[in-house]
């Protein structure tokens, strides 16, 4: 569902400070470099080098906030646990999880109950740590104590910062509500009795009123949506929506930022103070609102070829769902269980498209990835939205192993099955970037496309989002087609073969999160370039393979 901010604020913007917004196909991303957009190349992937190929297929967890598994264009695509019997109440296949027939819902109770909002993971560090620093001397504190005492400021700060920033949000958006009820009631007396039509907005002059002007786009918008038959209609729909926007503003003040909430104790029910504790949750993959792990599945794996929707970057592709991500930060216990639920249960490629700037226990999530190395999975990884250099501001989870931190993979204190991924616009020469994406030359090894992304949405609905959350399945949809057409080559072999192959972009390119500063887009990552499909297939048709395939059954 659309949200009234993505209609409604790019109008404002388009008709106060006259800027023009560019109209961007769906499947702008699809074509290869060169036909309009920095693509991945993926129709010509599909047109000369997919054609008749024959492929295995590969199963993808989506770690996230849950995915709608019955939605038309990705049902035929979601994983089915073989060895579960749906909806008897036993762990039929004895892994520990009962009725896990799709995947497993890490933030769920044992009476069906879900977490919805949830706490940020600086508001969990403010709360921890306030009632012993907040009016503590930082004089005369020890050195380990000032190290947390440091942590504690942080957390402080960034949360009275974005509460701050919700309560303005809240105020905007109640001043947007006056604007725009005041333009649509001009809209209703200027129409005069007429029928609300496309034929009757084009007869009202706007030439000179802003607010008419408005009016008209908001209405054209909606015009055609079930139920928007006249202009009271199109008032209770838009502030429907409206109010969805200030509920998002207020769940900031009221749960994300309330060092008081916790609805962890209330509903999940499981030892938190456990970092061991594995078993627990609940078998609905869905949640209450799986909005971004929706349009994330159908990224990487909606139904190819099926003239509904859109085409998913993978050919053949189970998507496993594993709902971790809560509307707040994902805890770093949740995230663990995770990796290692979807590891064990089959999953060759991990999507992750969350992140958050402080981690509490990354040492568990550092001993799940070293856990998915070991069985030959890859994770792809979102770099972040807030517009920041990666290699001087810490973002979590991220491929540095902490130094306490049990055995090394492979000696090494960097994950080596593991993408970081930065997302691109679809404008070209210095607006290459996302304006909000996170970077760095040591931290993020790639780029994919991110912005005015079309995919799945719940209720069999579509729309386009944008963010590294959108940019990240692109990537993992590359990768999973790499196994799926080489099944012989291991993680680290795809992940080799998408680094290097992908398309160079030498402008000088505007730095996301700045307003004047530029810089080489090859700085922003490690490859300096953006993923492309095509050259990736023709890169790992030359890799011999390092794992050892198991024959299909007769």
């Amino acid at each position: 569902m659309k949200t009234f901010f993505n209609v409604l604020i790019v109008l404002l913007v388009f008709f106060v400070n006259g800027f023009s917004q560019m109209q961007v196909p769906n499947d702008w991303y699809y074509g290869s470099p060169g036909e309009g957009y920095n693509g991945i190349s993926m129709k010509k992937a599909y047109s000369e080098i997919l054609r008749g190929k024959q492929t295995k297929t590969v199963v993808v967890a989506v770690i996230d906030s849950g995915i709608d598994i019955e939605h038309e264009d990705l049902m035929d695509n979601i994983w089915t646990n073989p060895g579960e019997i749906p909806g008897n109440g036993i762990d039929d296949d004895k892994n520990g999880y009962v009725d896990d027939v799709h995947g497993w819902n890490f933030i769920g109770g044992p009476d069906g109950q879900n977490v919805g909002p949830d706490t940020y993971e600086a508001t969990r560090v403010y709360s921890a740590l306030r009632y012993k620093y907040e009016n503590a001397n930082p004089a005369t504190m020890s050195k380990d104590q000032k190290k947390e005492y440091d942590t504690f400021v942080r957390a402080k700060e960034t949360v009275d910062k974005e509460l701050e920033k919700a309560r303005a949000g809240l105020t905007q958006m109640n001043t947007v509500e006056t604007r725009v009820m005041k333009a649509l009631d001009g809209l209703h007396t200027a129409l005069n009795g007429k029928e609300l039509s496309l034929a009757n907005l084009d007869s009202l002059d706007s030439a000179s009123n802003m607010d008419m002007a408005m009016a008209k786009n908001i209405a054209s918008q909606y015009l055609g949506q079930v139920g928007v038959s006249s202009v009271e209609d199109l008032k209770k729909v838009v502030s429907m929506e409206i109010d969805e926007d200030k509920k998002s503003y207020q769940n900031k003040i009221d749960f994300a930022y309330n060092p008081d909430f916790d609805p962890r104790k209330t509903i999940v029910k499981d030892n938190y103070s456990d970092p061991m504790q594995k078993y627990y949750g609940n078998s609905d993959v869905e949640g209450p609102d799986p909005l971004h792990g929706t349009h994330v599945a159908g990224i990487i794996g909606a139904v190819r070829d099926n003239e509904i929707g859109m085409d998913g970057v993978a050919p053949n592709v189970k998507l496993m769902s594993v709902r971790a991500v809560p509307d707040g930060d994902e805890r770093d216990k949740d995230v663990a269980n995770a990796i290692r639920y979807a590891v064990d249960n089959g999953a060759q490629i991990i999507n992750m498209s969350f992140g958050k700037g402080f981690g509490t226990h990354k040492n568990l999530v550092d001993e799940a990835v070293k856990y998915a190395a070991k069985k030959d999975v890859l994770l792809v990884h979102a770099a972040g939205n807030s517009g920041q250099n990666n290699d001087q501001i810490t973002n979590y989870p991220n491929a540095n192993f902490e130094k306490k931190s049990g055995f090394l993979c492979k000696k090494s204190k960097r994950a080596e099955n593991w993408i970081e991924v930065g997302a691109l616009n679809y404008k070209m020469g210095e607006d290459a970037p996302a304006p909000f994406s996170n970077y760095g030359i040591k931290e993020v090894d790639l780029f994919a496309p991110g912005m005015k992304i079309y995919s799945t949405m719940p209720n069999n609905d579509y729309a386009p989002l944008q963010g590294t959350s959108m940019a990240s399945p692109v990537v993992a949809g590359v990768a999973a087609t790499l196994r799926s057409v080489y099944p012989s080559l291991t993680a680290i072999q795809v992940k080799e073969a998408i680094l290097k192959s992908v398309t160079p972009l030498t402008d000088t390119v505007k730095v996301p999160g700045s307003k004047t500063e530029k810089t080489a887009f090859s700085k922003l990552s490690v490859t300096g370039g953006v993923v492309n499909l095509e050259k990736a297939l023709i890169y790992a048709s030359t890799m011999k393979g390092k794992k050892k395939v198991k024959k299909a059954a007769a």
